[in-house]
């Protein structure tokens, strides 16, 4: 019998198996690479049990799998480098229990953080993780990478949130990594091993999470600078101050006037640079917080402060923001968003560099970022079928990639290495750190089937 026809006996009418049908899924948000390679079939299962079978099936037969769910990856973390078949989780979107008595969720990894937060609203209850595509992204995908946002800066990102994960490993084995507990230190933290592992040590099936009480008030003002220079001083000065803001998002010139045309909300496109600063806590809390941020902003050189009336007003803005990088796709033919961290004290400078390095390579640079956590998010406008534009986009990866790690930075802060990344993991580890990694791999993957080629080599 043939693995498509166990996987059949397995998933009914859930299995992909044309190629017309097929295509779809040899893509994500990524680059496209010179090779596309189609799945060998898409399986849809619908809970834990289900995909215990289908891996043992897969091992069996020495098959590659990669999990996948919305594909909005954006380093080719979902793509395939060798015949694989594609587990799609689309089906297991269940939100199993908000228990508001212990502060927890339990979900299936399709359920939309977006979709989540407006069920634990109605029970005045908050899971703080904010990836700015939190309309389509999952529970398994932000797990996957340690998905922060421009919350992380007050509440940290997605590690800091799940408590215990069910897990399927490549032989089918169903792994419990915890227990549903806000304390738990018996034996080693498999969850955190998990957690933003890109998929390559085992398929999330079922999570949980912590919740916390809503904030009482949110308030977002806008404050808008001349210089992305005097925008990134600002926010040293506003963290100097002794508040956390629950955000601290910076967006330049070229954000706001893409995002203006495309998606028009009323920012202000004269000015060079605006933070998006949140505040949120206890009403009384908040206002008196508001009062010292304003006086901060002032003495910072801000040029134009604007506050949100209300929480429409709140959203209308954040939708702005959250819409950035598709207004960049409007540009070029393509938009390749990169993710890097630098230390807060190198903002400026980081700004700076990108800048020079972009117009060195004449290429169109939309940069923002979630700046209270360095966390710096350029999206590069570009055309990927000219050669030359590509050849010259390469070479800007590598300036990027080497300056962030010079600094003492970082390539990644939530998008990730996937396959896009992994030539420059071992400038930014020791030798000693990524060996340690490919033994765990090895471990939990013998067969090397899981989300194969992702991160590092392991052959």
């Amino acid at each position: 019998m043939s693995f498509v026809n166990e996987l059949k006996k397995v998933c009914g009418t859930n299995i992909l198996l044309e190629k017309k049908d097929l295509y779809v899924y040899a893509h994500d948000t990524s680059q496209n690479p010179d090779n596309i390679i189609i799945p060998l079939a898409v399986v849809f299962p619908r809970n834990t049990q289900e995909v215990s079978k289908i891996l043992k099936i897969l091992y069996k037969y020495n098959i590659p799998c990669v999990p996948r769910a919305q594909g909005t990856n954006h380093c080719g973390g979902t793509r395939l480098t060798r015949d694989s078949v594609v587990v799609h989780f689309s089906k297991m979107d269940k939100i199993i229990e908000i228990d508001k008595k212990n502060l927890i969720a339990k979900v299936q990894p399709n359920v939309v953080i977006g979709d989540l937060n407006k069920e634990l609203d109605k029970l005045n209850l908050f899971f703080p993780p904010d990836p700015s595509n939190l309309a389509v992204s999952t529970v398994g995908g932000a797990i996957s990478l340690c998905a922060g946002g421009p919350r992380t800066f007050k509440y940290g990102n997605t590690k800091d949130y799940v408590i215990n994960l069910e897990v399927v490993l490549s032989d089918g084995t169903i792994v419990e990594t915890s227990k549903d507990l806000a304390k738990n230190v018996t034996g080693y933290n498999l969850t955190s091993l998990f957690v933003g592992s890109e998929g390559t040590l085992g398929l999330i099936c079922q999570a949980t999470l912590k919740l916390i009480p809503k904030p009482e008030q949110r308030l977002l003002t806008l404050a808008y600078f001349d210089s992305l220079e005097d925008a990134a001083k600002c926010v040293n000065n506003v963290i100097n101050s002794g508040f956390i803001p629950s955000t601290l998002d910076l967006l330049d010139n070229n954000t706001i006037k893409t995002i203006e045309k495309f998606n028009p909300c009323g920012l202000l496109t004269d000015k060079e640079a605006v933070l998006l600063i949140e505040l949120d806590g206890f009403k009384k809390s908040v206002e008196y917080e508001l009062e010292i941020l304003k006086e901060i902003l002032i003495k910072s050189n801000a040029l134009k402060i604007i506050q949100a009336k209300n929480e429409e007003e709140n959203e209308e803005i954040w939708r702005a923001r959250r819409s950035s990088y598709s207004a960049v796709t409007q540009l070029k033919p393509n938009v390749v968003t990169e993710d890097i961290v630098v230390p807060r004290s190198e903002i400026v400078e980081c700004v700076k560099k990108i800048n020079e390095i972009s117009n060195k390579y004449n290429i169109t640079v939309c940069i923002m970022g979630h700046a209270g956590d360095g966390n710096i998010h350029p999206n590069f406008a570009l055309d990927l079928s000219c050669e030359e534009e590509k050849n010259n986009f390469e070479k800007l990866k590598d300036e990027l990639f080497a300056y962030a790690i010079s600094v003492g930075g970082t390539l990644s802060g939530e998008h990730g290495i996937g396959l896009h990344k992994k030539k420059y993991l071992k400038a930014a580890l020791d030798c000693a750190s990524l060996d340690i990694m490919k033994k765990i791999k090895k471990m939990f993957d013998d067969k090397n089937i899981i989300n194969p080629d992702k991160m590092f080599n392991y052959d």
